[in-house]
């Protein structure tokens, strides 16, 4: 009973750690958190969401993702058209010299076509981002219930744990 009672608060004290922040860099690119929402169990489509931070004097670009999860993946962003909000399809997304690339909703997204099965909270699953210049970065995407707080909405000076 000890041995079980230990592993159970281990594994207890592991969660936060599994559900926090997890970040990737590949050349001068940094990307932080890649998140995707937990689908219900018949949805045919989820999107993927991170920030990509570009600390190199020379702009790149994101030219698209794979993922064995999908059957089809391509980079989209929300536009306002005529009063409405409409998703189009994006052939590349500029990531700035010294700035940064916001994947979030209501913005740009990775869209996931034709799951292979539903994203179910607290799992992960890869995916391989193509960069122009920098070239091809995997990452762990994340499945929450809702979207991490962000990193923005902290105030400077600030200690926060994840």
């Amino acid at each position: 009973m000890t041995l079980f009672k230990a592993v159970l608060l281990s594994a207890l004290m592991a969660s936060p750690l599994m559900a926090g922040a997890h970040e990737y860099d590949v050349g001068d690119l940094h990307v932080d958190h890649p998140w995707a929402r937990a689908t219900p169990p018949v949805a045919p489509t989820a999107a993927a969401y991170f920030i990509i931070h570009n600390k190199g004097a020379a702009a790149d670009r994101l030219l698209g993702a794979e993922t064995a999860a999908a059957g089809r993946v391509e980079l989209h962003e929300h536009v306002h058209q005529d009063g409405l909000m409409k998703m189009q399809h994006v052939q590349a997304v500029e990531v700035p010299a010294h700035g940064e690339a916001r994947f979030e909703p209501m913005g740009y997204h990775v869209m996931l076509f034709d799951l292979k099965q539903p994203l179910a909270e607290g799992e992960r699953f890869p995916m391989t981002l193509h960069f122009e210049k920098a070239g091809d970065l995997k990452v762990e995407i994340a499945v929450q219930k809702d979207a991490p707080q962000a990193h923005g909405e902290h105030e400077h000076g600030a200690e926060h744990s994840h």
